[in-house]
């Protein structure tokens, strides 16, 4: 439990209510996944408008769930906010989906959702 995200954010959010930790939990598992994917297919077609949009809705929950790779989100979001032709972002995308996808498989163990 908690290895590829923390809850203590969260904890103090909720002021402790493990119901609305779950409900942030279940959250989390509905759009950050769609998000990543998003990103993803973005990166791919070097969308930067999609890119950059779908690494910024991802920020904030990212972050709230201390998954570790905020600065990193931030790279490929500016990736695609400042349309960096001349950069390859693949290796910080990875980094970021990676952590998406152990936590996501993590929060859906930890919570049975």
């Amino acid at each position: 439990m908690e290895q590829h995200y923390k809850l203590f954010r969260v904890r103090e959010l909720a002021d402790n209510d493990e119901d609305f930790v779950a409900s942030l939990a279940e959250a989390f598992l509905e759009e950050v996944p769609v998000d990543a994917e998003r990103l993803k297919k973005a990166v791919a077609e070097k969308d930067y408008y999609n890119a950059y949009q779908a690494a910024h809705k991802m920020k904030p929950t990212v972050d709230l769930f201390e998954l570790g790779v905020l600065d990193t989100l931030i790279e490929v979001q500016d990736w695609g906010k400042f349309e960096k032709r001349d950069m390859d972002i693949t290796n910080q995308l990875n980094i970021v989906i990676t952590a998406v996808e152990a936590a996501t498989n993590e929060i859906r163990s930890d919570f049975n959702l």
